[in-house]
């Protein structure tokens, strides 16, 4: 790898750890990044998975006091993101590539418009909530088809989970972006290992990635408790909409 594409990588995945650790879309940074450089789109999406699951590591470890007395919570919806999270990278893998290419630029506008729209759809739901003690059956579902979701693309899977979280759950904010942190760990972690398993990962590219990510976590956990993420989340829509229209034209 040439040393400019490696420092291109490592600050992607800086960024991506950064900005999953407090937002949740960094995808939109390190997939494009990879398409810049010549990757394959289904080769991309693997090697990220890959590559950022280190960072979302290194995330929940940095949100690890918001974490206690959450373990029952999370037993429960780790499951709903483990079995989402196996469903969605089989169907990445099982389905022709051509498919994941056509419908990559629909996911990446749908990852900016949620990006846009998640503080006042997590308002407006918490508004019509009828339930918030437990999530129940309903937050399970929803979190179960995130993490389908996650395994097949992923950018933004933060983002759909802390909307959910904030709907069904009653707790602070801070703990809920803790337990999000954990359930996008689940939900990668799953598609990275069967991908490791029986597809191919460009290993160069994820590690850069990887220590990126890793720093990248621990630097979100330091200002994610205090950084309004307005800033952030105009950074990754402008990001996600170009890549969208490169894509598409």
């Amino acid at each position: 790898m040439h040393p400019l594409d490696a420092l291109a990588v490592f600050g992607a995945g800086l960024a991506a750890g950064t900005i999953n650790t407090i937002v949740g879309s960094g995808s939109l940074v390190t997939f494009p990044t990879l398409l810049a450089l010549g990757y394959p789109a289904v080769l991309a999406n693997v090697t990220n998975t890959v590559g950022i699951v280190p960072g979302s590591l290194s995330g929940a470890v940095a949100y690890r006091r918001e974490l206690k007395g959450q373990k029952r919570r999370l037993l429960v919806l780790g499951s709903a993101s483990l079995a989402g999270g196996l469903l969605g990278s089989g169907l990445l893998l099982a389905l022709p590539g051509s498919v994941f290419r056509r419908i990559v630029p629909a996911l990446i506008l749908l990852a900016c418009l949620l990006v846009v729209v998640q503080p006042r759809l997590s308002r407006w739901l918490a508004e019509h909530r009828e339930h918030r003690e437990h999530g129940g059956a309903s937050l399970w579902a929803t979190v179960f088809a995130t993490g389908i979701y996650g395994g097949y693309f992923g950018a933004a899977q933060g983002v759909i989970l802390i909307a959910l979280l904030a709907t069904f759950l009653t707790d602070e904010l801070n703990r809920l972006n803790a337990t999000k942190n954990v359930l996008a760990l689940i939900a990668n972690g799953t598609a990275a290992l069967l991908f490791i398993s029986v597809s191919h990962v460009a290993w160069a590219v994820a590690g850069f990635l990887a220590v990126g990510a890793i720093l990248g976590g621990q630097l979100g956990g330091l200002i994610g408790r205090r950084l309004p993420p307005a800033l952030l989340r105009v950074v990754i829509v402008c990001v996600g909409v170009t890549v969208a229209v490169l894509l598409l034209v």
